[in-house]
C-alpha cells in the first residue's frame, strides 16, 4: 500500500516538473497578424538544403546554428521564425528574445506559407 502512494508521490512530482508557464503569464499573440504585418521579417532556420526545398513567400534563410551571431542584422524588427516541426522555432525564438529581438513563434514553414495563402484568398 505504501509503494502504491508513492507511485501517486512521483507521478505528482513528474507531471508538476513537465508544466510549462502559465497561459496567464504569457501574452496572447495573432500569428496571423504578425505573419502579414508590413515589415515582418520571416525566418527560416533550417539548414540551406532544406530551405531550397521550400519555405514560406520572402523568407530569408539563417540557418539556427549561426542565428546567435547574425542577431544583429535583425535588430529594431519583427521577426517570425519558422522551421519543419517546430522545435528548431523555439530555440531561435529564445536566441532572439535574450537578445532584445521582437520575434515570434511561426512553428513550421508550411503554417507560415498556410497563412500567407490565407490573405491571398481573401479568409
Amino acid at each position: 500500500m505504501k509503494s502504491f502512494y508513492g507511485f501517486f508521490i512521483i507521478l505528482a512530482f513528474i507531471a508538476n516538473s513537465c508544466k510549462t508557464n502559465s497561459s496567464a503569464t504569457i501574452p496572447e499573440t495573432n500569428i496571423r497578424k504578425v505573419v502579414n504585418s508590413p515589415g515582418v521579417v520571416l525566418v527560416d532556420v533550417r539548414i540551406p538544403e532544406q530551405y531550397a526545398e521550400g519555405t514560406a513567400k520572402n523568407a530569408i534563410n539563417i540557418p539556427l546554428a549561426e542565428l546567435s551571431e547574425k542577431t544583429g542584422s535583425l535588430e529594431g524588427k519583427k521577426v517570425v521564425v519558422f522551421c519543419n516541426k517546430g522545435i528548431q522555432a523555439d530555440q531561435a525564438l529564445e536566441i532572439l528574445k535574450k537578445g532584445g529581438i521582437e520575434a515570434y513563434d511561426g512553428t513550421t514553414w508550411k503554417n507560415v506559407k498556410a497563412i500567407q495563402d490565407e490573405k491571398v484568398s481573401g479568409k
